[in-house]
This record gives C-alpha cells, sequence and structure tokens, in this order.
C-alpha cells in the first residue's frame, strides 16, 4: 500500500543545490516516487548560528514503506551523498527530515512524526507552504499557511535551474 509523505531536505556545504537535487535522484532510485517539489529556499542557520546558510527545499513523496522503514532509507541517501555526524545543528552536507507522514502522529525514540519542531522552522514552513499550505497539521489543527504566519526568520526564494547531469 502506497503512503504520502512530506519531506524537508537542508544543505550547507558544498554544492547546495546538487547536494538536494542528489538526495531527489537517490530517493527516486530507492523507489520513492517524487509527486512535487517546493522551489529552493536559501535560509538562516537555526539552532547554531555561527555557520553557512542553507539551502533548503521540500518535497511530497509517495512510498510503499511505512514510516520507519522511510526514516532507514532516508539514512542511507543521507550517507551516501556524504553526510557525517557532526554536532546539533550543525553543517551538513544535506539533511533530510520527515515532516509529515499522511496525517500519522509517532513518538519514539528514533522517530518523531509529525516533526516536533516544524511549527517553529521558516526555513521548512516556506517551502512546505509552497506545495501544501491547506496542509492540516495533525496534532496543532492549524495549516501549514496559518503556521507560516507566525514565522520570523531571513527565507528567501531563489531561482535554481536543475543540473543537466540530474534528472530532476
Amino acid at each position: 500500500m502506497a503512503h504520502t509523505a512530506y519531506l524537508g531536505f537542508g544543505s550547507n556545504i558544498g554544492d547546495r543545490k546538487r547536494n538536494i537535487l542528489k538526495a531527489y535522484e537517490r530517493l527516486s532510485e530507492k523507489g520513492l516516487k517524487i509527486i512535487e517539489k517546493s522551489g529552493f529556499f536559501k535560509t538562516a542557520p537555526y539552532g547554531y548560528e555561527s555557520q553557512p546558510e542553507f539551502l533548503n527545499s521540500v518535497a511530497l513523496v509517495e512510498v510503499e514503506a511505512g514510516a520507519l522503514r522511510l526514516l532507514e532509507i532516508i539514512k542511507e541517501v543521507e550517507k551516501e551523498i556524504g553526510r557525517t555526524e557532526t554536532f546539533r545543528w550543525g553543517p551538513r552536507v544535506i539533511d533530510i527530515d520527515i515532516l509529515f507522514f499522511e496525517d500519522l502522529v509517532l513518538k519514539s525514540e528514533v522517530l518523531n512524526i509529525p516533526h516536533l519542531d516544524l511549527h517553529n522552522r521558516c526555513f521548512v514552513l516556506y517551502p512546505l507552504a509552497e506545495i501544501a499550505p491547506d496542509f492540516l497539521h495533525p496534532v496543532l489543527k492549524i495549516t501549514v499557511k496559518e503556521l507560516k504566519k507566525n514565522c520570523r526568520g531571513k527565507v528567501e526564494k531563489i531561482e535554481i535551474t536543475p543540473a543537466p547531469d540530474l534528472r530532476f
């Protein structure tokens, strides 16, 4: 049975655009169907501010796997693209978060859905509102566009043309 999920992508090391596009490609190769993608947004770092700006995007995906298997796939892709563990909110080649998995509410030691801090993260809410403004947060019972109205952060949409050697 196919499920839908919203994934958040961020990168602030190396070729940020290429890192995110490569993540889309690798997830597709692992069986996820990318249904819709937001644009790209340049954003200030969150949590730890002494690092380069991030490039962020959000995608709606269809996946046959459940939420925990999706997390495993995401961790595989992050590692393949070059992510290494640093410190909380530190710089990263790629970061992929499960924002929503349908209307599932899950709290475990390895995964929380919806993403616990999503409602405070402008770098997620701006691209998410672009493709899912009316999606209802299953815990807060507020739409994404309403959550975005409360955002206070530096977010700038930028135009990026896809790299010719990638499918996206």
